[in-house]
């Protein structure tokens, strides 16, 4: 699949996929043990994530549009999957731009599914990473509960970023979300 993004988003996947393989090392997180949800794309202008979603379009279908946090947010499903290191991916998030900047437009996080329940996500999210990683200070975690309008399930998360990539916990998949909404 990777061999039919735009060359640009290609370049970049390799590069994304050494920064997260490198995170994950940080980490100690073996990212074969998780299910992964989805992959996420950043960009900071109107016109090129309009140029994305067209590409996006030809790739799979596209699963979700809806406003969360204020900005556009679409959800494709791709007709064949991408491969990030030990992951395999058939979902992409494409965001249109918000008030942050960001250096790198291009893949920007992975995240992956924690099945539980939603009030012990931090708990169960934290336990997965290195005691030394969590005291590392070029590693940062946000807790968050993003949503949209529609969003009927508890979706909290918990986001790990090195200030490169971010690895982003949840307790249910994009799917499961957007299938809820769609009730």
């Amino acid at each position: 699949m990777s061999g039919m993004l735009p060359p640009a988003l290609q370049h970049d996947l390799a590069r994304f996929e050494r920064a997260l393989l490198q995170l994950a090392d940080t980490l100690s997180l073996d990212l074969s043990q998780f299910e992964a949800d989805h992959i996420a794309l950043r960009c900071n202008q109107n016109t090129t994530a309009a140029q994305w979603k067209e590409t996006l379009l030809t790739l799979g279908v596209l699963i979700s549009e809806n406003q969360i946090n204020g900005r556009p947010i679409c959800f494709f499903s791709l007709n064949e999957k991408i491969t990030v290191g030990p992951l395999s991916i058939d979902c992409i998030e494409l965001p249109w731009p918000g008030q942050r900047f960001y250096p790198n437009e291009g893949w920007e996080h992975v995240e992956l599914v924690l099945a539980g329940s939603p009030e012990t996500l931090h708990a169960r999210a934290l336990a997965c990473l290195s005691d030394s990683a969590l005291a590392s200070p070029r590693i940062t975690l946000k807790f968050s509960q993003p949503g949209s309008d529609k969003e009927r399930l508890p979706n909290p998360t918990l986001a790990v970023s090195d200030g490169t990539v971010t690895i982003k916990f949840h307790p249910y998949s994009i799917r499961e979300v957007i299938a809820r909404e769609q009730e």
